[in-house]
């Protein structure tokens, strides 16, 4: 059977797929807030659903009871939990997303870290929730810049997210140019290549800031599997897709991984009110550890 014809019985049986049922989608929401920590509510049947429905396009099935079957056995756990991460997760980013936070890296607290640090280490950020770079990539150009002004500084980040398929995307550093918008021009030119082929209209992040960056795979539900302490750690919209006590348990998690007088950066929708936190407010959206 040739590859058009496989198509062909592939998209054929994915038009005779039935609707996910509410004891299916009972099961699978279920599964993915144990297990990922990700809140799957009655209202999100319909997108849970269509992105499913891919894997069952994928994989040949016709129904949300033969995917239920396979996902929930040893070997398909073991093969298609991957595939099931990148279906449930969300990975919109961009570079220099709320600015601000950025601004108050560069202009407050790298001075200061800077002066009583000066020479004994380097400062160590961790993207926590990377997406596919644009954070971490975004903190190693302002990182970088502050370095090019203060010869001691040297720095580090880690990138970690919970998608292998993510983090490939990230480790290449490839994105359309309308990604790089958000930008300054004199960034755009200092810290980006051109494809060589304009019609791609591909930029890549050049390779002296790549080499800065690691990345990790990496699950908030399971023990954090490192033990460097971090200067600040940037988790940024990642919260609001788990309950508050997973939150807090969470919150709580990064904060043993901050060296004292650290810094928490969160999303602008995001929110620490009612967490027994060991963390002082130092503007809407950053802390400090106490």
């Amino acid at each position: 059977m040739n590859k058009n014809r496989q198509s062909e019985d592939r998209d054929r049986s994915w038009n005779q797929a039935k609707p996910m049922t509410t004891k299916e989608f009972q099961r699978f929401s279920s599964f993915i807030q144990e297990e990922f920590g990700i809140k799957m509510p009655p209202g999100k049947k319909t997108m849970l659903e269509s992105r499913l429905g891919k894997r069952l396009r994928a994989l040949g099935m016709n129904s949300y009871k033969d995917y239920e079957n396979y996902l929930f056995n040893i070997k398909g756990m073991e093969i298609e939990i991957p595939h099931l991460i990148d279906a449930v997760t969300t990975n919109k980013t961009d570079f220099f997303r709320e600015a601000n936070h950025f601004d108050i890296l560069y202009n407050q607290l790298l001075p200061k870290w800077f002066g009583q640090h000066k020479g004994k280490r380097d400062f160590s950020v961790w993207s926590a929730g990377c997406s596919s770079g644009e954070e971490p990539y975004t903190l190693a150009i302002v990182l970088n810049e502050f370095a090019e002004n203060n010869p001691d500084f040297k720095y580090n980040i880690l990138g970690t997210d919970i998608s292998n398929e993510i983090l490939e995307k990230a480790q290449r550093a490839v994105y359309p140019e309308d990604r790089i918008e958000p930008v300054p021009a004199n960034l755009k030119r200092k810290y980006f290549l051109r494809s060589k082929d304009r019609k791609k209209k591909l930029v890549r992040v050049v390779p002296e800031l790549r080499k800065k960056v690691a990345f990790r795979l990496l699950n908030f539900m399971d023990d954090f599997d490192f033990r460097e302490k971090m200067d600040a750690i940037f988790c940024r919209n990642v919260i609001i897709y788990f309950e508050k006590p997973i939150q807090e348990r969470l919150f709580q998690k990064f904060c043993e991984h901050l060296h004292p007088n650290g810094y928490l950066f969160i999303g602008h929708s995001e929110t620490l009110a009612g967490m027994n936190l060991s963390l002082k407010q130092l503007s809407p959206t950053t802390y400090q550890k106490v």
